[in-house]
């Protein structure tokens, strides 16, 4: 099979496309035979070396990527039941002609669901509606949502709508992102490039914001913090900007909070609640009411094309790279 690592840390052109062989699924694993994989932004991160205690992977270095494909084989203690369906699942070593993953996060593919939809099941929805919820989202409130035109940021956009917010803020990286982030139903949308965001922002909500989802870190969280109502809450699931801020504990003083979000430990503490609202994702997704935008599709040999159009931040939704 082809599969795609790099052995050496660098730019986009260190991914190489070799010849391996075909791995067996171990106990509690099955065999994918992959149709598309979603790329992740964290890869292009972690390609490029150590950097701080979140992005460290040691060479030869594999993509992580949401595989949408079938069970060909299961290996000691998955079932078997499992072969010959089309699901998708998180993977370590993604891109890939085959791909192993873990049997009990197995996200089953509605039939008729397209290869983008299918691609969000097992990490990008679940993250997008835990966030929220872990920020106790309640109807009528006022949501922040930063990186709004990527792969997780445009579903957040949708399930904050569904969960009931009053308004939603989409802050991007460019004015060329609003009127897709408007599309998949925010309210109004900001340059977070531009020094003037926070004031566009408290134009939009002058009593401040319920709920902040930032996977930005550094000072767009400290700038956020600046911009939450009483009661106020951030939830911080990544830190794209590389800068690990201290949260200052006086700004917590004026009523504001501050929780973090890891799917890897979401599913280690709450594994049926997790497996649950993947089931629920599924059906929002087959009744049209959770979209997914792909950008552009890739062959596995431009893997290289992926991640610098992932670096230019130009892209709206998700990446496909199709084996």
């Amino acid at each position: 099979m082809r599969r795609v690592r790099y052995y050496e840390y660098g730019g986009p052109d260190v991914l190489t496309i070799e010849e391996a062989e075909v791995p067996a699924p171990g106990p509690g694993e099955v065999l994918l035979r992959t149709e598309a994989i979603g790329a992740n932004f964290v890869d292009t991160k972690l390609r490029r070396g150590p950097a701080g205690p979140l992005f460290q992977r040691p060479l030869p270095g594999k993509l992580t990527g949401d595989v949408v494909g079938t069970v060909e084989a299961a290996g000691p203690g998955a079932d078997r039941g499992l072969i010959g369906q089309r699901v998708a699942a998180l993977g370590e070593d993604a891109f890939a002609e085959h791909v192993v993953a873990d049997a009990q996060w197995l996200a089953p593919v509605p039939d008729g669901a397209d290869l983008g939809v299918a691609s969000m099941l097992p990490m990008g929805a679940p993250v997008a509606l835990r966030v929220l919820r872990t920020g106790r989202l309640a109807a009528g409130e006022t949501v922040l949502v930063h990186s709004a035109a990527g792969g997780i940021g445009h579903l957040a956009v949708q399930l904050a709508r569904l969960l009931g917010a009053g308004k939603v803020i989409a802050a991007v990286g460019s004015p060329a992102k609003f009127d897709f982030v408007r599309s998949f139903g925010a309210d109004a949308a900001v340059d977070y490039s531009a020094d003037d965001w926070p004031e566009r922002v408290r134009e939009l909500a002058p009593e401040g914001v319920d709920l902040v989802l930032d996977s930005v870190g550094g000072g767009i969280l400290r700038q956020s913090l600046d911009l939450l109502a009483p009661f106020g809450r951030v939830v911080v699931y990544g830190a794209a900007g590389n800068d690990l801020l201290d949260v200052p504990v006086t700004s917590l003083f004026a009523l504001k909070a501050v929780a973090g979000f890891s799917l890897l430990a979401w599913r280690a503490a709450a594994p049926e609640q997790a497996r649950a609202e993947m089931a629920e994702l599924a059906g929002h997704a087959v009744s049209g009411r959770l979209r997914t935008a792909v950008h552009a599709r890739f062959p596995l040999a431009e893997a290289p094309a992926v991640h610098r159009l992932i670096e230019e931040r130009s892209h709206l939704g998700r990446i496909l790279v199709l084996p």
